[in-house]
């Protein structure tokens, strides 16, 4: 039972959003949740191929197998046609089996020069009833190199309260991690080398949404959550259509993985995005050893 309880801890942390995003999002969070490749096949309709295997990319619509691999670990720039969701909230519901497992959401707004996105995740229904779960994470970035600036969480899961602050100092290639624990009164400092530009968990689920997602292809670029950085490998596998509470929608199928991560070796996790210029968020599934979690759009409010 502990083990059940943290991984639900740990992946509604994540993904929201992550993403959860997410995401998942992100952890939706992405951060979102960072898997490795060697995780569990994802669950098929009788007689339908794996999800990113050769037989499901060469039927996708649009897709190519031998599309060319941009492997740079480099965060690129928007591209010109994407227009940043500001004044938008994303929110999902999550379910774990049959059970309501809890909500996250997703927000981006101006933030002077920078973009400011805030994003929470609460456990609800049986997950909320096996451990408490109250997380709020914020990030700030540039909108015109997507570059982090900084990032933040307040962490409720449990009995733990915990404060996150981490700060990308680009000058001196570092990331400053300050972290207390609010019950324990403990403070950790620390500090890791950085390239010239990184993502963080909240900021990764959006700057995906500006690539240009054509199955067949896969982006690399760095992520740092405050310790080492590490290289995202976002596999964008095939288009499909995924019917969620907030509608229809036609969406391309992407599977981010990296070699370490916060879920290393105990699953994989899935994020659909709208196929068209927005590429809105729309479902995050994580298969992990536990079970797996879904993450759907219920709805987006604007302003």
């Amino acid at each position: 039972m502990s083990r059940l309880r943290n991984g639900v801890v740990r992946l509604l942390a994540v993904i929201g959003v992550s993403v959860a995003a997410a995401t998942s999002l992100a952890g939706l969070s992405f951060g979102m949740a960072i898997v490795q490749k060697s995780g569990p096949a994802a669950v098929t309709k009788p007689g339908a191929s794996a999800p990113g295997s050769k037989a499901d990319l060469a039927t996708a619509q649009g897709s190519s197998i031998l599309t060319p691999t941009i492997s740079a670990p480099t965060v690129s720039k928007p591209r010109a046609d994407f227009a940043f969701p500001l004044g938008q909230t994303y929110v999902y519901g999550g379910q774990w089996r049959i059970f309501n497992a809890g909500t996250a959401s997703l927000r981006m707004e101006k933030a002077g020069q920078e973009n400011r996105i805030v994003a929470t995740a609460d456990a609800a229904g049986t997950v909320a009833l096996l451990y408490h779960v109250k997380d709020k994470l914020e990030s700030f970035f540039d909108p015109a190199s997507f570059c982090s600036r900084s990032t933040s969480r307040h962490v409720e899961e449990g009995f733990r309260r915990v404060d996150t602050n981490i700060t990308f100092d680009y000058a001196h290639r570092k990331a400053v991690f300050d972290q207390k624990n609010l019950k324990k009164n403990e403070t950790k400092h620390e500090q890791h080398e950085i390239p010239g530009c990184v993502t963080d968990m909240l900021s990764a689920i959006y700057y995906v949404s500006s690539l240009p997602l054509e199955p067949g292809r896969t982006f690399s670029f760095p992520l740092n959550d405050g310790g080492e950085s590490v290289v995202v490998n976002l596999h964008v596998e095939a288009r499909e259509q995924i019917k969620t509470p907030a509608g229809t929608f036609n969406t391309v199928r992407t599977q981010p993985e990296a070699a370490t991560g916060l879920v290393r070796d105990k699953g994989k996790l899935w994020i659909w995005y709208t196929d068209d210029a927005a590429h809105v968020p729309v479902q995050m599934r994580a298969r992990m050893n536990w079970g797996t979690l879904i993450f759907q759009l219920q709805r987006i409010d604007k302003k």
